[in-house]
């Protein structure tokens, strides 16, 4: 009895049947732990990727809210703050919005200390109480991850425009006479640029204009002028004057319906500070303003609003294409050339951002608005007084 019973628990200690069905358990939940593991891991990964997103978005809007809305305003309650965070909240972290908090939202200066920038974090930690939970990081004692991402965005000036419209005004001067030398002082939409008396002599004080990479830049700013209503009429005479344009044989072909075409759509050729304009031949007062009625037409419910300094109702969101930038040229520039016997020579001193109202005859009537431009790496850095800004991500 004694040797029958060991030698059964013999055969039994000896005997392997049923051990691949351990081998298998173990196996299966191995696999079953690594493929949950992975799981956890791709989804930290999705989350991380999410809220970088969240964080950009937020980062560009604050940029935009700083041009379109105001350079000025960098308090909690302004526009730069509450934009940045609605957008980055927007962007939801495996379904759930990140929290953005004002004091998340910061402005630190650019490497040459101006104030060109806006920086947004995002956050779903434990301490927001928005921890991401994990699936099998409980057995491992970890029931929750944090996730928290940054981003900085540039409002930098821009060195350079596309979509430029093909007519040009010049930009603004120090007003110091009149052209029989009468001292004046106020500039104005009706001045004249004044370097020569009606003799051809040079004036004793004559206007004065310093252009955008000077200190004392006496052009167009968005801080002192958006908003301001401006006219655009055909130019006559000899001297510039602000709401007299010339027009801009722009690159691409020549003629009425090319020039008519680049108002109403965009010519993407890239234009640069310093940029020589040559003047379109003949009379383009007809093709203006059927560009300009074409480019109406194309967001008709647009209108500006004068309490924001802004469009509203547009089709097309912030983007109308009924807001245009448009070139100026230097108004000294082109005086000493008539002096020196360079008569209608033009370059690039800035641009300005324009928003068409309406056409009451011949005349463009609009408002100057802000305007975002382009950072061209193969070209010389903008000047510091640049109207247009150009927006982009830099950390």
């Amino acid at each position: 009895m004694q040797r029958s019973i060991r030698t059964r628990l013999g055969r039994l200690r000896s005997d392997e049947s049923g051990m691949s069905l351990v081998y298998l358990a173990i196996g299966f939940m191995t696999f079953m732990a690594a493929s949950t593991l992975a799981i956890d891991v791709g989804m930290f990964m999705t989350a991380r990727s999410q809220a970088q997103n969240a964080a950009d978005a937020g980062a560009l809007a604050g940029a935009v809210a700083l041009v379109r809305d105001s350079w000025t305003d960098r308090t909690t309650t302004g526009p730069a703050v509450q934009g940045a965070m609605a957008t980055a909240k927007k962007n939801v972290v495996i379904g759930t919005a990140p929290s953005v908090l004002t004091s998340d939202v910061s402005f630190p200066n650019d490497p040459a200390g101006q104030p060109t920038r806006v920086q947004v974090k995002v956050f779903r930690t434990t301490s927001r109480q928005t921890a991401l939970k994990t699936l099998i990081g409980p057995l491992f004692g970890v029931s929750t991850v944090d996730i928290a991402a940054s981003a900085i965005a540039e409002a930098a000036p821009a060195n350079a425009m596309t979509c430029v419209k093909p007519f040009m005004i010049p930009d603004k001067w120090q007003e110091n006479s009149d052209n029989k030398g009468k001292t004046t002082g106020t500039w104005t939409t009706s001045s004249e640029f004044n370097l020569l008396d009606s003799k051809g002599t040079v004036l004793p004080n004559p206007d004065v204009y310093y252009p955008a990479g000077d200190p004392r830049y006496t052009g167009y700013t968005v801080a002192n002028d958006k908003g301001t209503p401006l006219t655009l009429r055909a130019g006559t005479g000899g001297d510039p004057n602000p709401s007299f344009y010339y027009s801009w044989k722009m690159p691409g072909d020549t003629g009425g319906n090319f020039y008519s075409d680049n108002i109403a759509g965009c010519n993407t050729s890239l234009v640069h500070w310093g940029d020589p304009i040559v003047q379109e031949p003949g009379n383009m007062v007809g093709p203006t303003v059927q560009g300009v009625q074409a480019l109406i037409d194309q967001d008709p419910n647009a209108q500006w609003d004068t309490s924001c300094k802004c469009v509203k109702n547009s089709a097309f969101g912030t983007n109308s294409p009924r807001v245009f930038p448009i070139p100026l040229y230097d108004p000294g520039y082109y005086a000493s050339g008539k002096l020196n016997g360079r008569d209608a020579d033009f370059k690039v001193a800035n641009f300005l951002g324009f928003f068409v109202d309406s056409l009451s005859g011949n005349s463009v009537q609009g408002h100057i608005t802000d305007i975002v431009g382009v950072i061209d790496t193969s070209a010389g850095p903008a000047p510091a007084a640049a109207f247009p800004k150009a927006i982009r991500l830099v950390q």
